[in-house]
């Protein structure tokens, strides 16, 4: 099992967040994910990590589709894995509505289509060929004028994986068909078959490939407890955040998380969390969220919960975790992030124990 992390540039002190990154290779860790949100973007920071780092891979964890055009895109993925010799790996996810639509001003229209036509002219750039694409969202050259098929000045010298981040049952599919890898949320093992795997296993067998073609690469918190009161504060401290996700990301029609849990388990939970949120009901949503919805979908416990739970989450199908180490300072978070590593590494030594 591979092992990342995720960071964002406006997340804090970006000295501090810089360090962070350099540490985290000095550990081990194989590659460092760049989000963007509502906050920074991900290329500026990524360009300036491929300079400060040596080994780990660097990715776009991710880059929103419809706030760049494909071959805007396509430039800022071959640049950063040209100047990062290799090590380069382009996330990219639909985002959604709130986003896309109140931030950016653009509609948040058909994103499957545009998804997959995103995938091919990305990867038709990166091969050096003259750009030439006629598809239901775009269209090189724009037709009606004098423009002629045109390639870029330069070419990828390394192969760039394409990693796409995606929620819904026909996006995980399109995962599945065309991605090298799928960076997902909302994880919960035990009910991943029906509310992912799935479907992307359709994908997978229409494009004539295997689940070994797939990196499947699955984020969570990780927390160590030293006992159950400490661990019954961590878990009551998490339940906020994840009313928040179910009931205030998205926009009020569109909520791609809740959707997520509701497949596993939890749709009346799900419903009712978020129908309290928006009314307003902040607190009331929080306390409908249970220790179990928690605990099912992050790496929070003792050592040893933790190092149990890893291997359900290999076991299940979990190729890279993605961890979001907790802690107030640096030195604690690279504490979190270290103890983790250490129980991959064991796990990896000694898988059937």
């Amino acid at each position: 099992m591979r092992t990342s992390t995720t960071i964002e540039a406006s997340g804090g002190s970006w000295p501090e967040t810089v360090d962070f990154v350099i540490e985290a290779e000095k550990l081990g860790l194989d590659i460092c994910w760049v989000a963007e949100a509502w906050g920074s973007e991900a290329p500026s920071p990524l360009g300036y990590l491929a300079a400060r780092t040596e080994r780990m891979l660097l990715g776009s964890g991710i880059i929103q589709l419809a706030t760049r055009t494909p071959m805007a895109i396509a430039r800022a993925a071959i640049t950063l894995s040209q100047i990062s010799q290799g090590r380069f790996l382009l996330g990219l996810g639909p985002s959604g509505p709130q986003v896309i639509e109140g931030l950016h001003g653009v509609p948040f229209d058909r994103p499957l289509s545009r998804m997959r036509e995103t995938v091919e002219i990305v990867r038709q750039a990166a091969a050096g060929e003259k750009v030439l694409y006629t598809g239901r969202e775009f269209q090189i050259p724009l037709p009606g004028g004098d423009a002629k098929p045109m390639r870029l000045s330069m070419r990828a010298e390394h192969d760039i994986p394409i990693y796409l981040a995606t929620l819904s049952p026909r996006m995980l599919q399109l995962t599945g068909e065309i991605a090298d890898g799928w960076l997902g949320t909302s994880f919960v093992p035990e009910g991943a078959k029906e509310a992912y795997f799935d479907h992307l296993d359709a994908g997978i067998t229409a494009s004539g490939r295997s689940r070994a073609d797939l990196d499947i690469c699955q984020g969570a918190e990780v927390a160590f407890a030293e006992d159950e009161d400490a661990l019954g504060t961590m878990v009551a401290g998490r339940k906020k955040e994840l009313a928040f996700s179910l009931g205030g990301m998205g926009s009020a029609s569109t909520n791609f998380y809740n959707n997520a849990y509701s497949r596993q388990g939890w749709a009346d939970v799900a419903a009712e969390v978020r129908e309290r949120w928006q009314a307003g009901d902040r607190d009331g949503a929080t306390e409908l969220v249970t220790d179990e919805m928690v605990l099912g979908t992050t790496l929070i416990g003792t050592e040893v919960m933790v190092r149990d739970r890893l291997r359900v989450w290999r076991d299940a199908g979990v190729d890279t975790v993605r961890f979001y180490p907790a802690g107030e300072t640096l030195d604690a978070r690279l504490t979190t992030l270290g103890r983790a590593l250490d129980l991959v590494r064991a796990m990896e030594r000694d898988p059937g124990r």
